[in-house]
């Protein structure tokens, strides 16, 4: 597909997707875009429930993650649980060596803690990089994305087109609410992130995350030193919900 038809996709089902369940996104995007169809898991909870439906049901869609090198030993374990579970594979994708060789070498191994430009010049090279070769010639993004998680996420469409990587990206849980990700998983038996449970709702790098009090936003515990309200490491960025 070359990018007016994924422009075109997108605007001429987005009502459609609109009305339909998660199951129904998948199923639909599975059958009416045939190749090049990703979906990203960082293991959280929404990420597990789609590994579930995609492995699951044996859906045309490739799986993969982005190891920034400081996840949580938590983490690794439910990556390890989940292509036990699900026997699968997941392609990792890394940052590239010579990017850290020189960030560590120049600024030290907690540079992000110094200013907002340091956190995010780690992240692109951690994540947004990484990110970029993973997509780079694709036709369809999934992602776990849900409208709760944040302010910033309550007006997103169910499916846009990501101008910046060239991508339909597709949100198939964009109306779950908590309760119902959680039921679906606990019906499931789903493999999930131990730290969950210790109050960490949204799981990044070990150094980036801690855990939330009740009453704070979903993705409070993420860069917490931070005074900005759009905590966004670079690869959910919309600029223009197209």
């Amino acid at each position: 597909m070359n990018s007016s038809d994924k422009k075109n996709f997108v605007l001429k089902n987005r009502d459609t997707l609109e009305k339909l369940n998660s199951d129904e996104i998948l199923d639909f995007v599975c059958q009416n875009v045939r190749d090049k169809k990703l979906f990203s898991t960082s293991f959280g909870s929404e990420d597990q429930v789609l590994t579930h439906k995609i492995a699951s049901f044996k859906r045309d869609i490739e799986i993969f993650t982005l190891d920034t090198g400081r996840h949580f030993s938590e983490t690794y374990q439910v990556h390890a649980l989940t292509l036990d579970k699900y026997k699968i594979q997941i392609k990792a994708y890394v940052p590239d060596h010579s990017d850290i060789e020189k960030l560590l070498s120049e600024k030290g191994p907690e540079s992000f803690f110094l200013s907002i430009e340091n956190r995010k010049e780690c992240c692109y090279l951690r994540k947004v990089k990484p990110l970029e070769r993973a997509l780079r010639g694709q036709n369809l993004w999934v992602t776990g994305i849900r409208r709760q998680q944040s302010s910033d996420r309550l007006q997103l469409p169910v499916i846009e087109y990501d101008e910046d990587h060239d991508i339909i990206k597709v949100h198939p849980l964009i109306n779950w609410s908590d309760s119902e990700l959680w039921n679906y998983i606990r019906e499931n038996n789903i493999p999930t992130n131990a730290l969950h449970k210790k109050g960490f709702l949204s799981i990044g790098c070990a150094p980036c995350t801690r855990a939330v009090s009740d009453g704070e936003d979903f993705r409070a515990g993420r860069w917490w030193w931070e005074e900005s309200t759009h905590k966004e490491c670079g690869l959910h960025l919309h600029r223009a919900n197209k």
